[in-house]
């Protein structure tokens, strides 16, 4: 109910108190991700990897203290509704004027639910609905810098605007050959465009912070044409200095001493050209990690990336910043309004079932929910807390496209009416612990959300020889970028690997993955006599993180289909050769590139390209300069 008057003074002190805790956050997510540009630059990969998972982790502490302070200094617990009431109309009125204030209101709620011990979907003091507008947010302090830059090239400058807006991000190490990757990105630019009529519009809009991830950093942006937009990223790369090669000269700002001559050895440059809206989906893909992106207004730099991307979900553009917090408040925003405009009912999830997890869904929703049994078969040795770790160290980790994102949630209340029967009975059965029924609403204290794939082994059932053998070469592929990023997958089987609508093979199934590190990789040792020869029970010792890839085969590969395919392209991932010398390298401290982008996109950098010859105007309309 809405309060005839303000008249508690403690509401605008909470509130405040509130915001303050928010602001605090956001000071210190921005600080880990300005930073992100002196780790490339001084190529500190294990820096910029701990940096992304520590990042994660700023939400909760910062939660933790503001509901530790309010509890401390007004009792919050035990305060009237009213009061409540007040403190968010005292909150609104503070968000005026902020340049974050969707953030703010899930940092509010958070807050709220977690002092409050109120199963959220059903709370009146929170933000169901924003309350603040984040359209047109800009900060308006004359030093402050732009959401986005604008380049207004003639047709005689276009290669010096590219060369221009790279120098514009001032990046501290020098480029190989930066006009080199201008040419080739205009001749890229040329072969994407085609024979277009120039515009008195032309322009290119580039986003005024560099996104970094992993051991690159992209510069993100669109060139505008008349009606025409073409969304656009260049990839910048560090080039590994050879051994014994002297240091060039001192890079603009650097030092020329210790660690810092070894930086300066060191060369940039653009490694690609991605175009169109899907390359930028598998840029910005839920199975990759948080970008670091220093934002002072997160929400015009979402407005600028669903220019590009409109059919990603704005939820989805927040978490590959970073913001995951809000990117969960949206998504269940839309879950919501999904569930008012629809009638199917939810249901056990098509395929195998699995051993730990309660797969459901509902079939005009684009994402399964996952749900830890209270009991596993005997072949599982794990706990509820050590599935939660596997999955909460994938979302710490570099899932290099590979991994799919989750979203986790506590008590999380459905409609009854709208779960078949037998989904009902399975819950029941399987997970009574995190089972709760109340009236008409059926909660579930904690779950996982992901978007639904095709499982691998229905997808195989179902292909033509093209499309098996694609997917065939794809999960190699996907066990070996996981490689690359040292994490082990344990349960390798088909069915716990999925398909992306753009045809990439994503792993889903976490509850056996290890880091590659911390396995152990044998050779089947040979049986000593005819009896071991002939057994067919494991003879000899294994150790719980032992592995033995050539056992692999015969889970894998009976489809003789499969196997050729398997064996022509990835044969070696059955030798324990190829295991143990990764394990090797990421022991010794390397830090592999696995990229985000088809292989054939790379430009050879090497190789002259002749600069873009741009048409002639079709008509009489002067350039805008």
């Amino acid at each position: 109910m809405f309060p005839h008057e303000l008249n508690d003074p403690r509401a605008f002190e909470i509130a405040q108190a509130m915001l303050e805790g928010f602001d605090k956050h956001y000071r210190l997510f921005r600080a880990a991700s300005a930073t992100a540009k002196q780790r490339f630059e001084q190529a500190d990969w294990h820096g910029q990897q701990r940096a992304q998972r520590e990042r994660i982790e700023f939400y909760d502490l910062r939660v933790d203290e503001a509901v530790a302070l309010l509890e401390a200094r007004y009792k919050t617990s035990e305060l009237p509704s009213e009061v409540w009431q007040q403190v968010k109309l005292h909150y609104i009125g503070l968000l005026t004027r902020h340049l974050r204030p969707e953030l703010a209101e899930t940092f509010f709620n958070s807050v709220t639910t977690r002092i409050l011990h109120h199963s959220y979907f059903h709370n009146e003091f929170i933000f169901v609905r924003p309350a603040i507008s984040t359209e047109f947010i800009e900060n308006e302090e004359p030093a402050a810098q732009p959401t986005y830059r604008c380049y207004y090239p003639s047709q005689d400058t276009l290669r010096d605007t590219f060369m221009r807006i790279v120098w514009n991000f001032q990046l501290a190490l020098e480029f190989e050959d930066l006009g080199r990757d201008i040419d080739l990105v205009l001749k890229a630019v040329g072969e994407q465009l085609g024979a277009f009529r120039w515009r008195t519009n032309f322009q290119v809009q580039v986003l005024s912070s560099l996104f970094f991830r992993n051991k690159g950093a992209y510069i993100v942006g669109k060139v505008v044409n008349g009606f025409s937009e073409t969304p656009f990223a260049l990839p910048i790369l560090h080039k590994e200095p050879a051994p014994g090669d002297a240091a060039p000269a001192k890079a603009r700002g650097a030092k020329t001493d210790g660690a810092k001559d070894a930086a300066a050895a060191r060369r940039l440059y653009i490694d690609a050209a991605l175009f169109g809206e899907d390359e930028l989906q598998m840029l910005f893909s839920f199975a990759r990690a948080y970008f670091l992106v220093d934002m002072e207004v997160p929400s015009a730099y979402v407005q600028f990336l669903r220019s590009l991307m409109p059919r990603k979900p704005r939820s989805e553009i927040y978490s590959a910043l970073g913001l995951q917090k809000q990117g969960k408040n949206l998504f269940y925003r839309d879950f919501l309004n999904h569930l008012r405009h629809s009638s199917d009912k939810f249901r056990i999830a098509p395929g195998i079932k699995g051993m730990v997890m309660l797969v459901f869904d509902l079939p005009s929703y684009p994402f399964v929910f996952k749900v830890i049994k209270d009991f596993y078969p005997p072949q599982k040795d794990t706990t509820r807390e050590q599935i939660q770790s596997k999955y909460l160290l994938v979302k710490q980790h570099d899932r290099v496209g590979r991994m799919a994102d989750t979203l986790e949630y506590t008590r999380v209340a459905f409609p009854r009416h709208r779960f078949e029967d037998e989904l009902v009975a399975e819950l029941r059965h399987f997970c009574p612990s995190l089972l709760e029924e109340t009236g008409e609403d059926l909660v579930i204290k904690h779950l996982y959300i992901e978007r639904r794939m095709v499982p691998l082994n229905i997808y195989l059932q179902e292909a033509s020889p093209a499309q098996l053998a694609h997917a065939v070469v794809e999960y190699g592929n996907a066990i070996k970028d996981l490689v690359a990023a040292n994490i082990f997958p344990g349960d390798m089987l088909w069915k716990n690997f999925g398909v992306t609508r753009h045809g990439k093979v994503v792993f889903y199934d976490y509850d056996e993955i290890e880091y590659l590190t911390d396995c152990n990789f044998r050779k089947v040792p040979a049986p000593r006599n005819e009896e071991e020869e002939l057994s067919g029970e494991v003879w000899y010792h294994v150790n719980k993180l032992d592995v033995f890839p050539e056992t692999f085969g015969p889970f894998l590969l009976g489809h003789p289909g499969v196997r050729d395919v398997f064996m022509a392209h990835h044969a070696d991932l059955l030798d324990p050769a190829f295991w143990q010398t990764h394990k090797e390298r990421i022991l010794a401290g390397h830090v592999e590139d696995v990229f985000p982008y088809d292989p054939h996109k790379r430009f050879h950098v090497h190789d002259a390209a002749p600069a873009l010859k741009v048409p002639e105007p079709q008509d009489r309309e002067l350039p805008i300069h």
